[in-house]
Formats: C-alpha cells, sequence, structure tokens
C-alpha cells in the first residue's frame, strides 16, 4: 500500500458521512493536542464545521484544543454561542481578521485538509498522515497564532430574546406538556418541537429543560398564558 496516499478522502458529497465517522474516530482517539483553524466558509462538509459532544468530551478528558476563527465569528449569533461554550469548556479561541487555512492537526500525526474541488464536488475533506503535509499544517497553524486574539466567554454577546413562537413552546412545556402535546397544539412536528428546545437550550446556557424553564422564568420569557 502506498503510504504517500491520504488515509480517506471524500469522493462525493453522498460520501460524507463516512468521511465526518473516520475524522470522528481519530478525534475520539486524541490524547494531547488538537489544532482547528476555520476560515468560516463552506470548505468542510457542514458535520466537520460545527463544534459538537466529541470535542467537548475531548475536553473534559484534558485534551487541549487550540481554536483559531475570523474576528467576524464573535458577533455571529450561532458562532458565538459555540465559541463560548468552547472557552467555557476550557479551549482555547482566538480569532484573527482572516484565518488562512481550513483545517484540523490530532495529537501533531494526523491532518485534515479541504480536498480539491476542482470535479465540481465542494465540501470534499482529505486526512492525511504523511509526516510533510502534518508538519506544514501545523507550521502555519504556529506562525498566526501568536498574533491572534484571545476571545474571552464573558465578552461575547449575550443571546437574543426568544421569539413569541418559542416563549410558547416553553411555556407549554414548563406546564407539563410532553413534547408530542406540545407540538399538537402549536400544529408543528415532535420533531421541530425537539430541535427548538435544543436550539433555546444552546442558547440559555442550560443543561436540562428544567434549567431552560427556570432562567426563561428569571428572565421574563415565559407567557402568561397559552391559548
Amino acid at each position: 500500500m502506498n503510504t504517500q496516499t491520504p488515509v480517506l478522502s471524500l469522493l462525493r458529497p453522498a460520501d460524507r458521512a463516512p468521511v465526518a465517522t473516520g475524522v470522528d474516530t481519530q478525534l475520539a482517539t486524541a490524547g494531547r493536542e488538537v489544532l482547528i483553524a476555520r476560515r468560516g466558509n463552506t470548505a468542510f462538509p457542514r458535520q466537520l464545521a460545527t463544534f459538537r459532544k466529541l470535542d467537548h468530551d475531548n475536553l473534559r478528558r484534558g485534551v487541549r484544543y487550540r481554536v483559531l476563527v475570523p474576528d467576524r465569528t464573535r458577533t455571529t449569533p450561532g458562532a458565538s454561542l459555540q465559541l463560548s461554550a468552547l472557552a467555557l469548556a476550557g479551549a482555547e479561541v482566538r480569532t484573527l481578521p482572516e484565518v488562512p487555512m481550513d483545517a484540523f492537526v490530532i495529537d501533531g500525526e494526523v491532518a485534515v485538509l479541504p480536498a480539491d474541488q476542482a470535479d465540481g464536488y465542494p465540501g470534499r475533506v482529505a486526512m492525511f498522515r504523511l509526516a510533510g503535509v502534518v508538519r506544514t499544517t501545523t507550521e502555519l497553524f504556529e506562525r498566526v497564532w501568536p498574533a491572534a486574539v484571545p476571545l474571552i466567554a464573558s465578552e461575547l454577546p449575550e443571546p437574543t430574546e426568544l421569539t413569541m413562537r418559542e416563549r410558547e413552546l416553553l411555556t407549554l412545556l414548563f406546564d407539563g406538556c410532553t413534547d408530542e402535546s406540545a407540538a399538537a397544539r402549536m400544529r408543528i412536528s415532535v420533531r421541530t418541537v425537539r430541535r427548538m428546545v435544543s436550539d433555546i437550550m444552546n442558547r440559555l446556557g442550560a443543561r436540562s429543560r428544567f434549567q431552560a424553564g427556570a432562567k426563561a422564568a428569571d428572565r421574563g420569557w415565559l407567557l402568561d398564558r397559552v391559548g
């Protein structure tokens, strides 16, 4: 087998899940440090372009995370909340006016980079163990890291208030409705209810639905009456 080729490469959009799974496998075995650089575009598949439970699990295990993102991310609602959660969990997050690459480096041994898009399939990635590729990617990261500005979670903007629709849902659930009954009353799907609840919990920094309801009540976000 030729060891100079990528360990795993994404050939077309339909293959995104296997690649995401391969990177997840590598991340799950990280023992020392994960470097992440994001330019804020669509170079990575969506599954790899967000920070997930796996990253927080790694932080709890003591894996060091250093993250580079563009300055504009500080004021992008969804991204700023993700970065705030990462920073609170112990990740070192810094920002630059422009990040020079999209990349992961895992334990100084594996580099995950966007693949060539010349064939018309955007969002492909390749995973490399080739020492030269990993070293070059790491050196570029280390070159710009000292000039980046540290992001402190407390500096990020507060979550925006809930919409009336979100307040209605949270009030129903806080009053004891199940997902199914809340969905029926609001004439939306159960899946939509659960997606909305997840988003509300993230925005409130709540670890449970009860905590989300309590925080919303403290802020005066619950409705006095639901029709």
